[in-house]
């Protein structure tokens, strides 16, 4: 009986259809929404608390499940036809924009969300749908801290994770553009994008009757995308410009919570498409790169017009990844608006590097043009000491952040412009050149210290530019030494050497040792261990024995110089690798028309600067030591040759960076016989200097600073000239003998 029984409820559930029609389930659902603003007179009960999201659910599952178990037919289902069909989409992007009940909105953005996630079938192609997203769009992304942010970005995120996977959609998303002249069967001028029956237009279809397929030979999706053009294009919802995505994503951007950093996620996202025909979509037909860079112009004026240099300075590692400092005790007057600047120009590198190359350059110009130039270089040459003093040290600060090459290569051309050839001393360079050039040697310390800060950090980059517009363009040819083998009398003749105190017999009558001329010698190629150690020689004898006081404290040891030198010289070689540059100096041409030498601007600046060392402060005295180093270390021969070979001769008329030394030891000589127990108060400012002893004013305490970087100076040239030609391999030995067997 009871087999009997099993076989009959067997047959019966065989012989039933299938207890649920889905299609009559989902416009249920559907009218269920609909009739609740119809029945409903309650305007303040959350949308949360009423049936909505339970319907909005059911729809959600309903066309899921449609779907998979039509995933043979690849055709839409009767379910989501009639969701394209009846604007349900539309009609939901209104509701959420009258945000009735409240919190529909979100509701809304949640849907549309999980709509385009979970369904497979391709929807943003239809004008049904990507009409709505456009509305929804707008919506949201214009005010910072809104209560849909977090709905916001899940939404943008899942549109820009469909345009990446289909670089078409750019167009439909961004702009909502519909092309011209396809004609449709109920007339409309749409046509899809997708040359396949099963992508149907629903939105033309009428009762309920689906709409033709598209035809062979309409525009296919990547032709749709080219085809983009003004005259054949035009906007919906009032012929807009703007790019609702984009605009989107930069309201977003603007977050105080981590919304922020996945709304910078998305752009990065959407600009970094590999498709050559999306990117120059999105340069030329959206507001993406105007719109980045504006944003960057509106943080840079938000800040303060004054900010200590030493701040900027010390707000290092700003990333945008990583949420602004929160405020403490060690914060200062604008500390938040600059690191949400630097942050954002550091998000605007990261989109260039990591952009498609059309999007990259595009980016980069705009930054230039915008930014660059019309917003900060007027305050770069503004004639305020405090508006340069901000501007320079926040430009030092960019360019320690910066690590793109296309925006890197903007950069240099706006600071040292594009000009190559050998400088004149009486030539016009480039506009903001000149005045950085001037500010070297400003009146105010202050400006001079962040000019040459900047200068130092440009020397840092990884463009060949910087190095050969500031010394390169100016030593070609080698116009610095003197034709012929050089006689003693026409060396000193070069130098004025018979003028010069140094080199005179006026202290024999003194305490002091005369000191020896130095030797001339032949130009070397650097690879023998007594060129080698004479030059070293001659950095480490330059100062006299009583202008020195390192012996004194053992952890100044020359050493410490070849270690660190060894160090810098590795990085910078590695940094110059690729560009090519010889191993030895170019031959003099004997055919070749001698010209005169001018070693430049910059390198004039930093010499007029270095036979002031004695009378200049210490921190400034620091910076033009320092950016002299950076320059000695570049592995050119001839910046080898012209900054650090002693016994190089000379053209009439020229100076070396050793000739400068040479002067300034010989002012350094007349000058400490005036002050009274020199060789004590020089060892006490050197004790004060590294904090030995407490920090006294003395007299002379200018003079006798600039003595002890002067000594440092000479050891770090030592150092250099060991480590770039050393006369063994550093490898095996970095440090050179002691210092008193060299």
């Amino acid at each position: 009986m009871l087999s009997r029984l099993g076989a009959l409820l067997q047959e019966a559930v065989g012989a039933r259809e299938p207890s649920i029609d889905l299609l009559q389930a989902f416009v249920e659902h559907w009218k269920g929404i609909t009739h609740y603003y119809i029945e409903s007179t309650d305007e303040n009960t959350p949308a949360k608390k009423t049936d909505i999201p339970w319907r909005l659910k059911q729809m959600l599952d309903i066309l899921v499940y449609e779907e998979q178990q039509q995933a043979a037919a690849g055709e839409a289902g009767p379910c989501l036809e009639y969701l394209l069909q009846h604007k349900i989409l539309e009609t939901l992007c209104t509701l959420g924009k009258a945000e009735y009940p409240p919190g529909m909105r979100q509701q809304v953005f949640q849907f549309f969300s999980k709509v385009l996630a979970q369904v497979q079938h391709p929807l943003l192609h239809y004008l049904s749908v990507h009409r709505p997203v456009q509305k929804l769009l707008r919506l949201g992304g214009t005010a910072s801290g809104s209560v849909t942010e977090k709905e916001e970005v899940q939404f943008t995120t899942v549109l820009c994770s469909k345009i990446q996977q289909d670089p078409e959609l750019l167009a439909y998303i961004l702009e909502g553009k519909k092309i011209v002249g396809r004609k449709k069967a109920c007339g409309e001028s749409t046509a899809l994008p997708k040359d396949t029956t099963s992508h149907r237009d629903k939105d033309c279809s009428h009762d309920g009757a689906p709409a033709r397929p598209q035809l062979d030979g309409e525009s296919s999706g990547s032709q749709a995308l080219n085809s983009h053009m003004p005259a054949e294009t035009e906007e919906l919802d009032g012929g807009t410009t703007e790019s609702n995505l984009i605009t989107s994503l930069l309201g977003l951007c603007q977050s105080k919570s981590r919304v922020a950093l996945k709304a910078q996620e998305n752009l990065l996202l959407l600009v970094s498409m590999a498709s050559p025909a999306a990117a120059t979509y999105l340069v030329q037909s959206s507001a993406c790169c105007p719109a980045i860079v504006r944003h960057l112009c509106q943080l840079y004026l938000s800040m303060p017009v004054f900010l200590d240099p030493a701040d900027i300075a010390a707000l290092e590692g700003i990333s945008w990844r990583l949420p602004s400092a929160p405020s403490d005790e060690a914060s200062f007057p604008g500390k938040e608006a600059l690191a949400a600047f630097l942050g954002w120009f550091d998000y605007c590198d990261h989109l260039i590097t990591e952009a498609h190359t059309v999007v990259a350059d595009s980016l980069a110009k705009a930054v230039a043009e915008k930014f660059f130039v019309e917003t900060l270089q007027p305050q770069l040459l503004h004639v305020s000491e405090q508006s340069i003093l901000t501007s320079t040290a926040l430009l030092t600060a960019m360019l320690r952040q910066l690590r793109s090459p296309a925006l890197l290569r903007e950069a240099v051309a706006f600071l040292l412009g594009t000009d190559r050839q050998p400088e004149a001393p009486g030539d016009n360079p480039h506009a903001l050149y000149a005045h950085l050039i001037g500010h070297c040697d400003h009146l105010s310390d202050e400006i001079s210290i962040a000019t040459l800060r900047l200068f130092e950090e440009l020397l840092q980059k990884p463009h060949e530019g910087i190095i050969r517009s500031l010394v390169l363009r100016n030593l070609e040819g080698r116009p610095y030494v003197a034709w012929g083998s050089p006689e003693p009398e026409s060396y000193e003749d070069t130098l004025d050497l018979e003028e010069d105190p140094y080199f005179t017999d006026s202290f024999l009558d003194s305490n002091f040792p005369p000191r020896a001329k130095p030797r001339l010698a032949p130009a070397t190629s650097y690879d023998g261990k007594t060129a080698v150690t004479e030059i070293v020689n001659s950095f480490l004898c330059l100062v006299p024995e009583e202008a020195k006081t390192s012996a004194f404290l053992e952890e100044t040891g020359y050493d410490t110089y070849v270690h660190d030198a060894y160090g810098l010289f590795q990085e910078c070689s590695s940094r110059v690798a690729s560009w090519g540059w010889p191993l030895t100096p170019m031959p003099l041409d004997p055919h070749e028309p001698e010209r005169p030498f001018f070693e430049g601007h910059f390198l004039r600046v930093l010499f007029d600067r270095m036979s002031r060392i004695l009378d200049q402060p210490y921190s400034l005295n620091l910076q033009v030591t320092s950016v002299l180093s950076r320059l000695a270390l570049f592995p050119h021969p001839h910046i080898h040759e012209y900054l650090l070979d002693p016994y190089i001769s000379l053209a009439p008329g020229c100076r070396s960076l050793f000739s400068v030394l040479v002067r300034v030891i010989g002012d350094l000589m007349q000058r400490i016989q005036r002050v009274p127990q020199f060789p004590g108060k020089l060892l006490l400012v050197r004790k004060q200097l590294t904090g030995q002893a407490p920090g006294e004013q003395l007299d002379h305490q200018t003079l006798l600073q600039g003595v002890v970087v002067l000594e440092e100076f000479c050891k770090e040239l030592a150092a250099i000239a060991f480590v770039k030609f050393p006369p063994h391999d550093p490898r095996q030995n970095v440090s050179p003998a002691p210092e008193g067997q060299v």
